[in-house]
């Protein structure tokens, strides 16, 4: 039976049916209280997640990775947010459920595989272009919406460029082993694009066939199989389908067919319809000079993550990302990023220190007298989070730890105090919950109004 819920999330989202679980999470069925959009909710325990190696990097990678994918055929993450013990992805409800389940009914016809795996190659060939492996594309993780349009889902396991190894491959063993591109298995680093497009091959398979193609009880005889490419087509496979899928599953990932020429064959090609990427407006980084100094047209954006993860109270997650932890402070305010640069520079002259401006909304300021440990130096880095809202961090660079302090309670803070909208810790916010979303709202929970509701969770 169904778990039922009907708590109201953050004031905003009516909590409704349990549609699924893991081993960290839940994702619970949810309707926006005001526009009655329906969303789906996932919910992660903290405490769950920080008790398990590599989990929260996992979390981290996958929050990145969805929010720069934005392709019509991939679930929209819409919103992140937090509370000291739990994280909120609010994710694009899919109503019509997995492709799985219509492949365990039996075999697709030949033009709605074709129409899955087309919107299937046009999602992945879009991530790939924005560095993005997924490594873990199978039935289960493709949804199918109220219209039949294919949604890419569960980028949990997906990989980013910094991922890469000296090698410039990944090295990371994952996947579901009936799906996974046979380099994967092997352990000797693998092209996470190239491993994608093996799996999308296995996945066409299945549509046709209704079963897979590398089938044993035994785990290691399946491997087998993989390493050889030792398939056998049904009868019903069309001469062109047969075709794409043994140019897409073979074992050498040099020779294995590329996306651009999969798009290109007959089989593909009949009644394709690829949809239309949302991308961001291109920015020109420079645009001009300024007393010798390079400007940005705008500052670093803090995503979600970012956000929770360094401003929000008993959700600071720096040191499981940082290897020395800094000496830092850090406030929003609702000036622009250029007024912010400007109100440092001159609080840092009125301190009697050296100042300098970088090209990206960096302020360097160094004290011109020696100290217990050399002059002190600071740099505050202005961040945008969203249009009206932008994060100030201020960080230790040189000099005396206590020293340092002196100086930011004395005379940091008070000269500071007409931008600053909240400091991150202090007193009276302490209890605040915070997320930002995609509209570029950002949002300040108290724990005595969300709290109660969230610790049911």
């Amino acid at each position: 039976m169904e778990e039922e819920r009907r708590d109201v999330l953050f004031g905003k989202y009516e909590m409704g049916r349990l549609l699924g679980k893991g081993t960290f999470a839940k994702v619970y069925y949810a309707k926006h209280i005001i526009t009655g959009d329906s969303v789906a909710i996932k919910i992660i325990n903290k405490d769950h997640v920080t008790k398990r190696n590599g989990m929260m990097d996992q979390i981290k990678r996958e929050i990145s990775v969805m929010r720069l994918v934005r392709h019509p055929n991939i679930v929209e993450l819409k919103e992140v947010m937090a509370t000291k013990t739990k994280i909120f992805f609010v994710m694009e409800y899919v109503r019509g459920g997995e492709l799985f389940a219509k492949v365990v009914k039996g075999k697709l016809k030949e033009d709605a595989a074709r129409r899955y795996f087309q919107q299937l190659i046009s999602a992945v060939d879009y991530c790939h272009s924005r560095g993005v492996s997924h490594r873990d594309l199978k039935p289960e993780n493709l949804l199918v919406d109220e219209n039949g349009d294919l949604k890419v889902s569960d980028f949990g396991l997906s990989a980013l460029p910094e991922q890469l190894l000296q090698d410039g491959l990944l090295h990371t063993q994952c996947g579901t082993p009936a799906y996974v591109a046979p380099e994967v298995l092997r352990k000797k680093g693998y092209d996470g694009a190239k491993a994608d497009i093996w799996s999308c091959g296995v996945v066409l398979y299945v549509l046709l066939a209704g079963y897979l193609p590398f089938r044993d009880e035994n785990l290691m005889n399946m491997y087998r199989k993989i390493f050889k490419a030792e398939f056998d087509f049904p009868p019903w496979f069309s001469t062109e389908a047969r075709r794409l899928i043994s140019k897409l599953l073979v074992v050498d990932p040099d020779r294995r067919i590329s996306i651009p020429a999969v798009m290109r064959t007959p089989w593909f090609r009949k009644t394709s319809k690829a949809p239309i990427a949302v991308t961001n407006s291109p920015r020109n980084d420079l645009e001009g000079e300024e007393e010798g100094v390079a400007t940005v047209s705008s500052p670093k954006f803090f995503n979600a993550f970012e956000f929770i993860s360094s401003m929000s109270s008993g959700f600071d997650l720096s040191s499981l990302f940082e290897s020395k932890r800094k000496v830092r402070s850090m406030f929003t305010s609702r000036w622009s990023a250029a007024e912010i640069v400007a109100k440092m520079e001159r609080v840092g002259r009125e301190m009697g220190m050296k100042v300098k401006r970088t090209k990206d909304f960096k302020v360097k300021m160094e004290g011109k007298t020696e100290g217990r440990k050399g002059k002190i130096a600071v740099t505050a880095e202005v961040f945008e989070v969203a249009p009206e809202v932008a994060v100030v961090e201020l960080c230790k660079s040189a000099g005396d730890t206590l020293e340092y302090n002196k100086l930011y309670e004395e005379e940091v803070r008070p000269a500071l105090k007409d931008i600053v909208w909240s400091w991150h810790g202090d007193s009276n916010n302490n209890n605040n919950n915070i997320s930002t979303n995609d509209s570029g709202n950002v949002n300040y929970t108290s724990d005595e109004n969300s709290g109660s509701d969230c610790e049911r969770m």
